[in-house]
């Protein structure tokens, strides 16, 4: 897992979606673009998140204005989920879970679907 993924802070979060959605290398004018409608932000504050983000190695500078992701969408998607899961259910997947549908946020479909899962994964080991 990419430690560099837990350094991520909310904000820099918003950045990390604009290069992650565009799949490429973008110019800094294209993620000030989105940014400022997305988020309303002035662009000292998006090139002040772009260079924190570069010196913790999430973000590199491809070429002079133009940056591209380190960290993937994937990577930092697994930090997330197994913190997340490590600091609310100690740990424990199978917690999720069962909250999930006790709170009814996972219909009969949902659930048809992650046992076929599970059941795909059984036959895999």
């Amino acid at each position: 897992m990419n430690e560099r993924s837990g350094k991520i802070q909310d904000s820099e979060l918003e950045v990390m979606r604009v290069l992650w959605s565009a799949g490429e290398a973008l110019p800094l004018i294209e993620v000030r673009r989105v940014l400022s409608l997305r988020c309303g932000w002035e662009d000292s504050t998006i090139k002040t998140l772009l260079r924190r983000l570069q010196a913790k190695g999430i973000v590199r500078l491809e070429r002079r204005g133009v940056y591209s992701a380190v960290v993937t969408r994937e990577e930092y998607s697994r930090w997330s989920t197994r913190t997340f899961v490590n600091k609310i259910f100690a740990g424990s997947a199978k917690k999720l879970v069962a909250s999930l549908v006790s709170d009814g946020q996972l219909g009969e479909k949902d659930i048809a679907e992650l046992t076929a899962m599970f059941n795909a994964g059984e036959k895999h080991e």
